[in-house]
């Protein structure tokens, strides 16, 4: 097939998957979808089954609702041989299966799930180690960081993951307690899936974005800073040992590290994605986040130190939160509270098993239900 690449989209009705789409439309001949896989949107998947007509397709855990193709598990369709790059843009554990096949089986893995290196960054980088799979990322912090790093010969001494802040950039910890679920999901800069906005909200996303850098770039966590950057044009930055800064820049648009993962080692030209105007006076600020106000970035590096079973209990018990945040169950400030207790909770298995891993995101999840009946948030 030449340079034409083979790519299944795991999760390809969600904000990512649409995007990932979008950059194949802007590059037919340059790749080639053999693989859709969604959960919910079944009447979306079926639109783009028959707009893309791959060779094989998933959803949910059904086998039956697609016809003209072939219907297989999202592991199967990880493992596949016809497929070159493995996208998988799914939410929360769902991941985390599909993603050990593809490295088993030693694909390109574009990876936009913050629970999977979070929840099993050992486990998932042994199998990628073990066969020479590659791990591209495609979050625009850790995009930013790979762009930086490539071409270097020694490692970075410290990385620095910036953040927009989110929608309550400035807010006071009591100013918080009275925020909306539609509030908060009004972000900025950035067009992303429900549970990634929230996390985006308290800031939790930054620090799962800390346990990520940790196992993506073999980095002490205590050597990754979070800084808070609200134009969103500094997508992150390297510091190395002489003292020198790098860093990536461009239009906040997840269509660009997208690209760069699929079309890694190249760099392809896309009219569709909007450049930076240099020509125009442009502030870039840079400042430390509020821990107070915005304690699950705090939550989530103390997790990641501690390592274990703590990063998948920190993932279970944040979607469970936050599931109840936006059925208005809980105020947003009770998202960290009973994310804290639960961890607070727990005793650790040091280097679990992917059962153990899967087993303490559940407990996680079901104790912060129960606590919200009788934890003030």
């Amino acid at each position: 097939m030449g340079d034409l690449k083979r790519v299944a989209i795991l999760g390809s009705t969600g904000s990512i998957g649409c995007q990932t789409l979008e950059v194949i439309n802007a590059q037919p001949e340059r790749f080639r979808v053999v693989g859709l896989a969604a959960g919910r949107n079944q009447r979306l998947l079926q639109e783009q089954v028959a707009q893309y007509r791959p060779q094989l397709a998933a959803f949910g855990t059904s086998r039956e609702l697609l016809t003209g193709v072939t219907s297989v598990s999202l592991e199967e369709m990880a493992g596949h041989p016809d497929v070159d790059i493995v996208v998988v843009a799914t939410s929360g554990e769902l991941g985390l299966a599909p993603t050990l096949a593809a490295a088993r089986a030693g694909k390109q893995i574009a990876l936009a799930n913050k629970e999977v290196l979070v929840m099993a960054g050992e486990l998932v980088m042994a199998a990628a180690r073990q066969s020479k799979a590659h791990i591209l990322p495609v979050d625009s912090e850790h995009s930013a960081i790979w762009q930086c790093l490539h071409g270097e010969t020694q490692p970075p001494e410290r990385i620095i993951l910036t953040a927009s802040g989110g929608p309550f950039y400035g807010f006071t910890l009591e100013k918080l307690r009275t925020v909306t679920v539609e509030q908060a999901l009004e972000h900025p800069s950035w067009r992303m899936g429900r549970k990634v906005t929230i996390d985006s909200a308290t800031l939790m996303n930054k620090g799962l974005e800390v346990i990520e850098a940790h196992w993506l770039f073999n980095i002490p966590i205590d050597s990754i800073d979070v800084v808070i950057h609200p134009q969103s044009i500094v997508h992150s930055m390297v510091e190395f040992v002489d003292g020198s800064l790098k860093a990536q820049l461009s239009h906040p648009d997840m269509r660009l590290p997208i690209q760069y993962a699929l079309s890694f080692p190249q760099r392809l030209a896309n009219p569709h994605i909007k450049r930076l105007a240099w020509n125009r006076p442009r502030a870039l600020t840079f400042e430390a986040p509020d821990m107070a106000a915005f304690p699950c970035l705090s939550l989530a590096v103390a997790a990641g130190r501690r390592g274990g079973s703590y990063p998948a209990v920190l993932s279970g018990a944040d979607e469970a939160a936050v599931a109840l945040f936006l059925a208005g169950r809980i105020r947003f400030t009770g998202i960290a509270t009973l994310v804290e207790r639960v961890l607070d909770e727990h005793r650790s298995i040091s280097q679990p098993s992917l059962e153990e891993i899967f087993e303490a995101a559940r407990r996680a999840g079901e104790r912060v239900t129960t606590l919200a009946e009788v934890v003030p948030s």
